[in-house]
């Protein structure tokens, strides 16, 4: 994007649209790195950080459910139950906090890169300040966005559990060879489609703080902007909740179970080191994110007119007025 025409970007691929991440991260570290500081540390540390308290409070309740099926019919009974239900109602509200905080974060996070990229791809002069004075009213934009990608995947997920039963029945658990067989084939589909949806959703984020549109019409959006670069989004995606994973995982054996011996100063070794890479994987995955966007539209010949993006930019410093679609995009180009 720094160094290139508009309409050169449609030719990137996986590899090219990471590279390019890469050199917008390194043309703007100073802003990137306060917005890294104050939001993407923050969001990858409870992400992290998140394991250290729900996983022993969990095998905490396990075994006074043990307890209790010992007690049965004996007075000491009521009080580990009690006991069960309190430690519940911790463990209930921690993960709501969690959630929330982890929500807010996440699209905190979002609205600052991709006003940033924005603010790069226009040539506007970008400060810390001005971005985090933008970001709390991009964010009411983004929200109603992901409640739609919530609700989809509400209703994807039951479809897809409606669907299991449904295979339980018609095939049944005693045919072992059959069965094993949709199994394997309905969690792949499973993990495509959940895949296919997530990268939608993020490109739709991106057109909720760049166009007028945000809600279910950036989703639509996004779901006609992706076709043609659909294999890109989904190893982007895929590539990115991989690598997520594997993080947590190291995470939990490392740090959290310890596995394999070691003391306080390896574990907190490990744990400064792979919150160091999460912080790294995320502020990467919101600039391909960004660059997606761009990408996308290149491939469908829409051009964005720069001087209007930078007054629509320059909107949320000010009382916001949605700018119409045409005001920000051009018509498709002859290429």
């Amino acid at each position: 994007m720094l160094d290139r025409e508009p309409e050169e970007l449609q030719f990137l691929g996986v590899v090219g649209i990471l590279a390019e991440a890469i050199k917008i991260l390194r043309s703007c570290v100073k802003q990137l790195g306060a917005i890294t500081l104050t939001l993407i540390l923050p969001l990858s540390f409870a992400i992290l950080g998140h394991t250290l308290v729900s996983d022993p409070l969990i095998h905490k309740i396990e075994r006074n459910e043990d307890t209790f099926e010992k007690q049965a019919g004996s007075p000491d009974a009521d009080r580990t139950m009690a006991l069960i239900y309190s430690e519940w109602t911790r463990f209930l509200l921690f993960q709501g906090g969690y959630l929330v905080f982890l929500l807010a974060f996440s699209l905190l996070s979002t609205a600052a890169v991709v006003y940033t990229v924005a603010c790069i791809y226009t040539g506007k002069q970008i400060t810390y300040a001005k971005v985090m004075s933008v970001v709390p009213r991009v964010w009411k934009r983004l929200m109603l966005t992901f409640l739609w990608y919530f609700l989809i995947m509400i209703g994807y997920n039951t479809a897809v559990m409606v669907t299991f039963v449904v295979v339980i029945l018609t095939v049944g658990v005693d045919n072992t060879v059959a069965f094993g067989l949709c199994v394997v084939v309905l969690l792949a589909v499973f993990l495509a489609v959940h895949v296919y949806i997530s990268a939608i959703w993020h490109v739709a984020s991106v057109i909720s703080v760049l166009e007028d549109r945000y809600g279910i019409g950036a989703i639509k959006k996004s779901r006609d902007l992706i076709k043609g670069k659909r294999l890109v989004a989904f190893v982007l995606i895929f590539f990115y909740f991989v690598v997520w994973a594997v993080i947590q995982g190291i995470f939990r054996k490392k740090v959290v179970h310890v596995s394999g011996g070691g003391g306080i100063g390896s574990r907190v070794g490990f744990g400064v080191l792979l919150v160091g890479l999460l912080v790294y994987v995320n502020l990467i995955g919101l600039l391909v994110q960004s660059v997606l966007y761009y990408v996308c539209k290149s491939y469908h010949h829409q051009s964005i007119d720069k001087s209007a993006l930078s007054d629509h930019l320059e909107e949320y410093l000010g009382e916001y007025v949605p700018l119409k679609s045409s005001n920000i995009q051009m018509e498709n180009l002859d290429i």
